[in-house]
This record gives C-alpha cells, sequence and structure tokens, in this order.
C-alpha cells in the first residue's frame, strides 16, 4: 500500500482549441464554479489549430478567482527557462498565487525543431531538463545574495540578475514515464504527472519506488513529492475503466489513491456536463471513501516538508502536534513565506513557528495549540506593530492577517463588521463607495485588531473620537479557546475593557463598529522650517485647541540633515471648505513655510495602504509615548530640548481632543478624556538614559500603549489609572485568570479576596 497522505484535489485537462477561443475559457470558468481545484491546457506551441497556453493561461487568471493554473505539460524546449521562469512569476503574483507549473522534457521533436527549437535525444533532454529547474528556481531565489549563475550543457545563466519571487512556492510537477525521468522526479521535483494510459513500464508501483528510492539517495523524505494523474473517459453504464456511473468511478479511483499513491486527479474532458459530474460528484465522495479508509488505516496525512525545513526547527515546539486545520498554512523557519512573517513591520522577530488562521475556530484551534506549547506566544493582527509585541524569539505567533474581511452589516444603522486582519487603508476603500468612514490612525498599512483593541488616534479623531468609541460589539476568542460575543448587553465588563486593554482579555476576531456619515475630506500638508522648534510647538499647539472639531491636525518634527523640519498634516472632516481654508491659513505665519497643498480628496485616498514590507528594518529604536492637555512651554522646550541634542530624530504629536473627550472616562478602558495631545518620540538608544530623564519632565498624564516600546511594567501604571486598571484585573481574573495572554503590557488578574 503506497498512499502518501496528501489531500485529495481534483482539476480539468483542456484542449486550447482555438476556432472557438472562448469555448475553451468557458470550460476554466466552469471548472472554477463547480469547485475543481485546478486547471490544466495542453502546451503545444507548434499547433496551428491551439492557442498559446500562457496567453490563455494569463486570460483564464483574470477572468477567475480561486482556482489554480498549470502547463499539462509545459514545453521546455520552445520555452527558455529563465524567461518561463520570470513568466511563471508574474502571472503568479497577477493571480495572487495561483500558478503551478507542469513541466515536460520535449517531445514531438520534428515539430519542436521546426518552430526552431533544438532536437536533443531522451536522455540530452533530461539533462537539459535538470538544468532548467535549477535556473527557474534559481531566478525565484529573490532573497538570496548574488547574480545567478548556472553553467550547464544546454543552459547557461551567466550573472542573471534574480526575480521575481512568485507569490507562493509554485510546484513544479514532471511527466515522466522511463526511469531516468523518474529518477529526475525524485531528486528535484514536486510532483510526478504522468497520464494514466501512458504509464506502462515502468508500471505504476515501479515507478513510486524508482522516485521514493531518488528522493531518498538525496536526503529527501518521497513523501514530499505530490503524485498527480491525468484521467479520461466517459460518464455511462459500461463497466470498463472510467466508462460507468460516478459510483464505479469513485470504485476505480480508489485503489490509484491508497496502493497507487495518487492524490491529484485531472479529468481530460472539454464537456462541460461531465466535468461538473466529476467535479460535483465524484470529488466528494472519493474525499469521503479516502478519509475513512485513511482513517481506519491511521494514515499519515498533512504537510510533508523538506529536510531542509525541519533542519531548521526550533526546539520546544510539537511541529506533529499542529492541528490539521491549521498545518497547510502554518509556517515554520526555513519555509518560503518565513521572512514575510517573521517580524512585524518595525521589529525583527524569529517565531518558531507561524500559524495562520482562517476563520473563528481555527483561531481556537491555533490558540489551545499555543497554550500547550509552554513557550511565547504573541497575537498579531497585520499591521505595525510598533510596541514590538506582536512577535518573539523561539515561540509561536497566531497571525490574524486571513481575518481581513470588511462586511456593511447595516446601511442605515452604519454599522460595519471587519476582521483584525484588515489594513484600515482596505476599510477606507471597502466604505468609500458607500459614503462611509471609521476614523483609525494616520497610516492605511496598520492592522485593524491592535489598534481596534487600543484605541484609535487617528486623522478624524477631533470630529469622530477614537476608533474604540464607535465599536459596537466584537466576537472573542477567550484563553480557554471558547468563543464569546461581547458587547453591551453580553459580557458587558469584557466589552469594556477590551476597548482599550484587548489584548490582555481575548483573541478579537471580528469588530462590529458604527462607521460615520463622509464624502471628501480636505488633506493639507504645510512643511516649516522648525529651527525654533520650541516657540513653533507652542504656537501650532494653541491653534490646533483653538481649531474647530472638523479640523484634526497632526504634526511630526524631523531632523533633516542640518536642517530641522516640520510637518504639519491635517483632515478636515466638514463641507465648508472656505471655512477650512480659512482655518488652516491660521497655521502658516507661525514659521518660515517651505512647503503648503490643500487637496479635495476622498479620506480612503489619504489613509491608502502603501503595503510596505514587514522586515523589521527598525529594531534600534525605542519609543517613547505621553498624553498632555496642552503644549505648554515646559512640554515645548522639553521637545525641543530632544531635538536639539539630537536624542531623537523624530516627534509626532496628535491631537486627540474634541470628540475624543466628549465620552465619559470610564465607559472604556482607554480612560484618558481630558488631554489635547498624545506625543510619541523616537529616542536612539545610545541616548536612551539621557533622553528618558528629559521625558520625565513632561507634564503627562498618561500615555498610549501602541507607542510604548519598552519598560512595560511602568508605562502600565500611565497607560490606565488605579481605578481603571483595578477594574480591568478584575476582568482580567474572570477571563483570562491564568495569565495567558500576557506578551502585551500584561495586566495581572486580580487575586479573589477570601470571606
Amino acid at each position: 500500500m503506497t498512499d502518501y497522505g496528501h489531500d485529495l484535489r481534483f482539476g480539468s485537462f483542456l484542449t486550447p482549441q482555438n476556432k472557438d477561443p472562448q469555448a475553451v475559457v468557458d470550460l476554466a470558468v466552469l471548472s472554477e464554479r463547480v469547485g475543481l481545484d485546478l486547471v490544466t491546457f495542453q502546451d503545444h506551441p507548434y499547433q496551428p489549430t491551439f492557442l498559446d497556453a500562457w496567453t490563455l493561461m494569463s486570460w483564464v487568471a483574470a477572468r477567475t478567482d480561486r482556482i489554480h493554473l498549470s502547463g499539462n505539460v509545459t514545453n521546455l524546449p520552445l520555452r527558455p527557462p529563465a524567461v518561463l521562469a520570470r513568466s511563471v512569476a508574474s502571472l503568479d503574483l497577477l493571480s495572487g498565487g495561483r500558478v503551478d507549473l507542469g513541466l515536460g522534457a520535449g517531445a514531438f521533436w520534428d515539430a519542436i525543431e521546426a518552430m526552431g527549437g533544438r532536437r536533443l535525444s531522451p536522455g540530452e533532454s533530461v539533462q537539459a531538463l535538470s538544468e532548467a529547474i535549477d535556473v527557474m528556481r534559481g531566478v525565484w531565489a529573490a532573497d538570496e545574495g548574488g547574480a545567478l549563475r548556472v553553467d550547464g550543457t544546454y543552459y547557461q545563466v551567466k550573472g542573471a540578475k534574480r526575480g521575481p519571487a512568485p507569490a507562493h512556492d509554485v510546484p513544479i510537477w514532471l511527466g515522466a514515464y522511463k526511469p531516468r525521468m523518474l529518477r529526475l522526479v525524485g531528486e528535484k521535483a514536486d510532483g510526478w504527472l504522468p497520464s494514466l494510459g501512458y504509464v506502462s513500464s515502468p508500471t505504476i508501483p515501479e515507478a513510486n519506488a524508482i522516485i521514493d528510492e531518488a528522493a531518498e539517495r538525496h536526503g529527501r523524505d518521497p513523501r514530499e513529492i505530490r503524485r498527480l494523474l491525468n484521467v479520461s473517459g466517459t460518464f455511462g453504464t459500461s463497466a470498463q475503466q472510467f466508462q460507468g456511473p460516478p459510483e464505479q468511478w469513485v470504485e476505480q479511483l480508489l485503489p490509484l489513491v491508497l496502493e497507487g499513491g495518487f492524490s491529484t486527479f485531472v479529468f481530460g474532458s472539454d464537456d462541460p456536463v461531465s466535468l461538473e459530474t466529476f467535479a460535483q460528484e465524484v470529488a466528494p465522495a472519493l474525499r469521503e471513501q479516502v478519509a475513512a479508509e485513511r482513517e481506519s488505516a491511521g494514515t499519515r496525512t498533512g504537510r510533508v516538508r523538506p529536510a531542509s525545513v525541519l533542519a531548521n526547527r526550533r526546539d520546544g515546539i510539537d511541529y506533529d502536534g499542529v492541528p490539521t486545520n491549521l498545518a497547510e498554512r502554518a509556517v515554520e523557519p526555513g519555509d518560503r513565506d518565513y521572512p514575510k512573517v517573521r517580524s512585524t513591520y518595525l521589529w525583527p522577530g524569529s517565531p518558531g513557528l507561524v500559524l495562520r488562521p482562517t476563520t473563528v475556530h481555527e483561531v481556537s484551534d491555533a490558540l489551545r495549540y499555543a497554550r500547550a506549547q509552554g513557550l511565547p506566544m504573541a497575537v498579531r493582527s497585520g499591521g505595525h506593530g510598533i510596541s514590538s509585541r506582536s512577535t518573539n524569539d523561539g515561540g509561536t505567533v497566531i497571525d490574524l492577517g486571513a481575518l481581513n474581511s470588511v462586511e456593511i452589516l447595516d446601511r442605515e444603522r452604519r454599522l460595519v463588521r471587519i476582521g483584525p486582519g484588515a489594513r484600515w487603508g482596505d476599510v477606507a476603500a471597502a466604505l468609500a463607495p458607500h459614503g462611509l468612514a471609521i476614523g483609525s490612525g494616520d497610516s492605511g498599512d496598520v492592522g485593524v485588531g491592535g489598534l481596534a483593541t487600543t484605541g484609535g488616534q487617528g486623522l478624524l479623531g477631533r470630529s469622530y473620537g477614537l476608533t474604540i468609541d464607535h465599536v459596537r460589539g466584537a466576537e472573542v476568542v477567550l484563553a480557554d479557546g471558547a468563543v464569546v460575543r461581547a458587547d453591551s448587553e453580553h459580557h458587558p465588563d469584557l466589552f469594556w475593557a477590551l476597548r482599550g486593554a484587548g489584548a490582555n482579555m481575548g483573541i478579537v476576531t471580528s469588530f462590529d463598529i458604527e462607521a460615520t456619515e463622509l464624502g471628501d475630506v480636505i488633506f493639507a500638508q504645510i512643511l516649516h522650517d522648525a529651527t525654533d522648534a520650541a516657540d513653533f510647538l507652542g504656537s501650532w499647539g494653541e491653534l490646533v485647541e483653538a481649531s474647530p472639531r472638523e479640523l484634526t491636525p497632526f504634526l511630526q518634527v524631523v531632523q533633516q540633515g542640518g536642517r530641522r523640519v516640520a510637518q504639519t498634516y491635517a483632515v478636515w472632516a466638514g463641507d465648508d471648505t472656505e471655512r477650512a481654508a480659512q482655518i488652516l491659513e491660521r497655521f502658516l505665519p507661525i514659521a518660515p513655510v517651505l512647503q503648503q497643498t490643500a487637496r479635495l480628496l476622498p479620506y480612503s485616498a489619504v489613509v491608502a495602504p502603501m503595503n510596505a514590507p514587514h522586515d523589521g528594518g527598525q529594531s534600534l529604536f525605542r519609543s517613547r509615548s505621553g498624553l498632555v492637555d496642552h503644549i505648554d512651554a515646559t512640554t515645548a522646550a522639553v521637545l525641543a530640548g530632544l531635538l536639539e541634542r539630537g536624542d531623537t530624530g523624530y516627534v509626532q504629536i496628535r491631537s486627540v481632543g474634541g470628540a475624543v473627550n466628549d465620552v465619559p472616562a470610564d465607559a472604556t478602558a482607554y480612560a484618558h478624556r481630558t488631554q489635547n495631545f498624545s506625543l510619541t518620540a523616537v529616542i536612539r538608544r545610545r541616548h536612551e538614559e539621557r533622553a528618558d530623564r528629559e521625558w520625565r519632565k513632561l507634564p503627562t498624564s498618561g500615555l498610549y500603549l501602541s507607542f510604548e516600546t519598552h519598560d512595560h511594567a511602568a508605562a502600565l501604571t500611565k497607560a490606565f489609572p488605579a481605578a481603571t486598571l483595578q477594574r480591568l484585573r478584575r476582568a482580567k481574573a474572570a477571563y483570562d485568570p491564568e495569565n495567558v495572554f500576557r506578551s502585551n503590557f500584561a495586566i495581572t488578574p486580580a487575586v479573589p479576596v477570601e470571606s
């Protein structure tokens, strides 16, 4: 019995006739609609009655959303491997990671030669294919240093630049029948893709044995290699193989899984009814039978990682125990996706495992699993993570990036449901066509989850308030994995705590937030010479406090060479543009103006996502946060001094008055409802001690946790007034008594008072 335990997949194998070009496109679209996983096309570039396969795949990729695409198999002799690699990567990026690569060494040599290709012997063609695989994988290895050089007999690459990397690990499946090709499958390929009618000698068991022996000889687990099979037939009443009704097909395919090791079946048919029958009757029934047989036999299933990845595993993590529903998307050190998920926007990390759930139940499973490891655990919504707690070293990370939906629940009530993994720029873009907006931060790349559980000091703050002030309910996974609804009627104490200290209470998997009606806004930017920083800051603060609520200005002061410059960027969220101009003009005379702009545009353009890489590139910085009522003389002098001495090269001031302060202090766990400004400074580590002494001179009455990176114990008492912190400790005792969620400014549970 040779069952490699791979999940079952099903596809179509279509003929790209060009007589009716739309017909094959329609069949590809149908393949997706009826539930197939893969659509493949013959690739015979010398065939004048066929559409070019890669052109066709590009067209089909644009017409579909989910299904994977591949040549079956791609004709290597007429497609130079370096160019083919870039074609594959480009289409994979454009399609969202849906391109796979079936590859052949070549056949029909007369036709290939007639098209300008080079005729090769069978042995030569296998060697050429081996070299081509090295070239293609070298091109895709965009993160590797140095130019690509391959000095092969048939393919040479002499210093080519690498890239682009495809969106996912593109598997290379080889169409192979003879021992030499089968050995190449075992050595280098990700899959074996024969057609059943052509497998004779070696037989299927013999071919699998050749592949497995070659894989083991090259240090690979044979289970790394998926076995795919092209099958053809009709649905009828005959007892012959693949000529009967669907249930007979299932009986005939079952041994090909359990004994032949195949896990992907690609049905060669251009008949839409047959494709639908295969997808909706054969596929689910076969999956059900295989699952039952595997359970009975105790067959090992799930993703198989190569030895190179296994060597990077960290101690203390039960990698084999990852829940089945999470294993396929889990990322380990050594996996291709690891560089993308190990760090946050600013902070480097090296977790031992990143789990990427896609549903609330998978979040629950991920949490239970992570708890069982007894290692550091971080929860990441997918945004900036400035406070450094969205990753770790050697522990687990639960990445909520896939929970990124944005749904309007009730337009009349302006109620929107948002997943924690969404980015605020995507939220703004989704709401703009409906004339709605939700105030968030000042960057479209910030994730929803972290901001909507901490506060949300954004560019609509003075008119809209904090983001948390408009959260009307949340779905939460608690420390024990239970899922609850928290709102004003259900778990109200939890609902209160989530809005300001949510990271301590559970994992929010969706937020119900009340949006505001909002058309176009005025977005203004003014660049001042801030040589006299103290005087400038004091004047700027007075103007902000005197401005109407429609205006929310932010300020950042930076050193640019020998010049100190201040950039005001402000949003006017009102209809009176003349009034806006008058108010904004008041900011111009406070210092020499270097540049100014004001534009009427959608709010979604103000917070458009930039999709900056999360490579942890700023690990040397420390940030400090503080909330003040006014930019008084002391505040201005301290901030100016930090800049003048070089303790910091960046200071930001956010205006947080107006609507923010309309909310009672005890309404949410964010209790700071008197201050008008939120201060942040990026401290250079070599000056950290001196800068901290100066920072303590500020008349702060609180801080914003998302902008504080260190000294967490002290920060906690500044972020939460004493009464608020005591109430949070009681909520913590009720919902997380074992302090599972302790990686982000941990609040210790209250100790029960004995009677």
